[in-house]
Protein backbone atom coordinates (compact mmCIF):
# COMPACT_ATOMS: atom_id res chain seq x y z
CA UNK A 1 0.00 0.00 0.00
CA UNK A 2 1.46 3.39 -1.07
CA UNK A 3 1.69 5.71 1.65
CA UNK A 4 0.25 9.56 1.15
CA UNK A 5 1.84 12.62 2.67
CA UNK A 6 0.15 15.99 2.73
CA UNK A 7 1.61 19.39 3.35
CA UNK A 8 -0.33 21.19 5.38
CA UNK A 9 1.86 24.16 5.22
CA UNK A 10 1.86 24.52 1.70
CA UNK A 11 -2.00 24.37 1.78
CA UNK A 12 -4.04 27.83 2.30
CA UNK A 13 -6.82 26.94 0.49
CA UNK A 14 -7.75 24.05 3.26
CA UNK A 15 -8.35 25.11 6.62
CA UNK A 16 -8.28 22.44 9.20
CA UNK A 17 -10.57 22.78 12.19
CA UNK A 18 -11.17 20.83 14.86
CA UNK A 19 -13.66 18.57 13.02
CA UNK A 20 -11.91 18.05 9.94
CA UNK A 21 -15.17 19.12 8.71
CA UNK A 22 -14.74 21.64 6.31
CA UNK A 23 -11.47 20.58 4.57
CA UNK A 24 -12.38 17.65 3.53
CA UNK A 25 -15.72 19.12 2.04
CA UNK A 26 -13.68 21.81 0.18
CA UNK A 27 -11.29 18.50 -1.20
CA UNK A 28 -14.57 16.98 -2.30
CA UNK A 29 -15.77 20.02 -4.22
CA UNK A 30 -12.33 20.57 -5.66
CA UNK A 31 -12.62 16.43 -6.79
CA UNK A 32 -13.20 15.60 -10.52
CA UNK A 33 -14.62 12.54 -11.25
CA UNK A 34 -14.69 10.43 -13.69
CA UNK A 35 -16.42 6.99 -14.18
CA UNK A 36 -16.05 4.84 -16.79
CA UNK A 37 -13.54 4.51 -20.27
CA UNK A 38 -12.67 6.80 -22.40
CA UNK A 39 -12.41 10.44 -20.68
CA UNK A 40 -9.62 12.73 -21.25
CA UNK A 41 -7.75 15.37 -19.11
CA UNK A 42 -11.30 17.33 -19.53
CA UNK A 43 -13.47 14.76 -18.14
CA UNK A 44 -15.59 14.57 -21.15
CA UNK A 45 -15.50 11.82 -23.45
CA UNK A 46 -13.36 11.50 -25.82
CA UNK A 47 -15.55 10.54 -28.67
CA UNK A 48 -19.00 11.34 -30.00
CA UNK A 49 -21.57 8.80 -28.10
CA UNK A 50 -24.38 9.49 -30.41
CA UNK A 51 -27.30 7.61 -32.03
CA UNK A 52 -26.82 3.63 -33.10
CA UNK A 53 -26.67 2.62 -36.19
CA UNK A 54 -29.24 0.15 -37.29
CA UNK A 55 -29.53 -2.95 -40.03
CA UNK A 56 -31.36 -2.15 -43.53
CA UNK A 57 -34.79 -4.68 -43.37
CA UNK A 58 -35.60 -5.66 -46.47
CA UNK A 59 -39.33 -6.85 -47.21
CA UNK A 60 -42.37 -5.38 -46.06
CA UNK A 61 -41.43 -2.48 -43.76
CA UNK A 62 -41.82 -3.10 -40.25
CA UNK A 63 -44.73 -5.98 -40.14
CA UNK A 64 -43.80 -8.93 -37.93
CA UNK A 65 -42.24 -12.03 -39.55
CA UNK A 66 -38.32 -13.38 -39.88
CA UNK A 67 -35.55 -11.15 -39.80
CA UNK A 68 -32.61 -11.53 -41.69
CA UNK A 69 -29.01 -11.67 -39.79
CA UNK A 70 -25.78 -9.83 -40.74
CA UNK A 71 -24.71 -12.89 -43.16
CA UNK A 72 -27.67 -14.67 -43.58
CA UNK A 73 -30.86 -16.40 -42.63
CA UNK A 74 -30.73 -18.40 -39.28
CA UNK A 75 -32.87 -21.60 -38.65
CA UNK A 76 -33.00 -22.24 -35.32
CA UNK A 77 -33.58 -26.87 -35.03
CA UNK A 78 -34.73 -28.03 -31.70
CA UNK A 79 -35.13 -31.65 -30.57
CA UNK A 80 -32.62 -32.40 -31.77
CA UNK A 81 -31.61 -36.23 -31.03
CA UNK A 82 -28.14 -35.86 -28.68
CA UNK A 83 -26.29 -38.38 -30.53
CA UNK A 84 -26.61 -36.42 -34.03
CA UNK A 85 -23.34 -35.50 -36.30
CA UNK A 86 -22.33 -32.42 -38.00
CA UNK A 87 -22.41 -34.48 -41.18
CA UNK A 88 -26.03 -35.77 -40.84
CA UNK A 89 -27.52 -32.64 -39.80
CA UNK A 90 -25.54 -31.26 -42.76
CA UNK A 91 -27.00 -33.54 -45.27
CA UNK A 92 -30.45 -33.58 -44.17
CA UNK A 93 -30.90 -29.34 -44.56
CA UNK A 94 -28.36 -29.34 -47.63
CA UNK A 95 -30.95 -30.45 -49.30
CA UNK A 96 -32.91 -27.02 -49.78
CA UNK A 97 -30.25 -25.31 -50.59
CA UNK A 98 -26.64 -25.01 -49.86
CA UNK A 99 -25.66 -24.33 -45.86
CA UNK A 100 -23.56 -21.21 -45.22
CA UNK A 101 -22.43 -21.96 -41.22
CA UNK A 102 -23.79 -24.82 -38.68
CA UNK A 103 -23.70 -24.71 -36.11
CA UNK A 104 -23.93 -27.19 -33.30
CA UNK A 105 -23.02 -26.91 -28.87
CA UNK A 106 -21.93 -29.42 -27.37
CA UNK A 107 -22.36 -30.35 -23.71
CA UNK A 108 -19.16 -30.17 -21.89
CA UNK A 109 -19.54 -33.20 -19.46
CA UNK A 110 -20.95 -35.54 -21.63
CA UNK A 111 -19.54 -34.48 -25.14
CA UNK A 112 -23.23 -34.87 -26.85
CA UNK A 113 -25.41 -32.48 -28.08
CA UNK A 114 -27.53 -29.82 -26.14
CA UNK A 115 -30.47 -30.67 -28.63
CA UNK A 116 -30.84 -27.74 -30.74
CA UNK A 117 -28.70 -26.97 -33.94
CA UNK A 118 -28.16 -23.11 -35.42
CA UNK A 119 -28.66 -23.69 -39.46
CA UNK A 120 -27.35 -21.12 -41.59
CA UNK A 121 -28.88 -20.37 -45.36
CA UNK A 122 -27.68 -17.54 -47.99
CA UNK A 123 -30.89 -16.73 -49.23
CA UNK A 124 -34.44 -16.34 -47.72
CA UNK A 125 -36.01 -19.11 -50.15
CA UNK A 126 -33.41 -21.71 -48.94
CA UNK A 127 -34.38 -21.24 -45.46
CA UNK A 128 -38.00 -21.29 -45.86
CA UNK A 129 -38.10 -23.84 -48.14
CA UNK A 130 -36.34 -26.00 -45.00
CA UNK A 131 -38.45 -24.64 -42.81
CA UNK A 132 -41.53 -25.61 -45.00
CA UNK A 133 -39.99 -29.35 -45.40
CA UNK A 134 -38.03 -30.29 -42.25
CA UNK A 135 -40.84 -28.82 -39.26
CA UNK A 136 -42.37 -31.58 -37.71
CA UNK A 137 -40.39 -34.19 -39.49
CA UNK A 138 -38.67 -37.36 -37.91
CA UNK A 139 -35.02 -37.26 -37.64
CA UNK A 140 -33.15 -40.07 -35.66
CA UNK A 141 -36.51 -41.32 -34.30
CA UNK A 142 -37.45 -37.78 -33.02
CA UNK A 143 -39.44 -35.14 -34.50
CA UNK A 144 -37.73 -32.28 -34.74
CA UNK A 145 -38.84 -28.67 -34.72
CA UNK A 146 -37.50 -25.93 -37.19
CA UNK A 147 -37.98 -22.41 -36.98
CA UNK A 148 -36.38 -18.78 -37.36
CA UNK A 149 -33.75 -17.72 -35.30
CA UNK A 150 -34.50 -14.03 -35.48
CA UNK A 151 -38.10 -12.37 -35.71
CA UNK A 152 -39.21 -8.88 -36.09
CA UNK A 153 -41.40 -7.82 -32.98
CA UNK A 154 -45.01 -6.59 -33.38
CA UNK A 155 -45.51 -3.32 -35.04
CA UNK A 156 -44.53 0.06 -33.29
CA UNK A 157 -47.04 1.93 -31.91
CA UNK A 158 -46.04 5.93 -32.18
CA UNK A 159 -48.78 6.85 -29.88
CA UNK A 160 -47.71 8.08 -26.56
CA UNK A 161 -47.34 5.78 -23.55
CA UNK A 162 -48.93 7.56 -21.11
CA UNK A 163 -52.19 6.52 -19.91
CA UNK A 164 -54.80 9.49 -20.23
CA UNK A 165 -56.71 10.12 -17.38
CA UNK A 166 -60.41 10.12 -18.10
Amino acid sequence: MADVELDYEQSEDFEVDEDGDQGIQKLKEKAKVKKGRGFVDSGKPDRDVGGFEAMETEGEGDEPGPQRSVEGWILFVTNVHEEAEEDTIYDKFGEYGEIKNLHLNLDRRTGYLKGYALVEYETYKEASAAIDALNGSTFLDQKILVNWAFVKGPKKSHRSKRRRLM
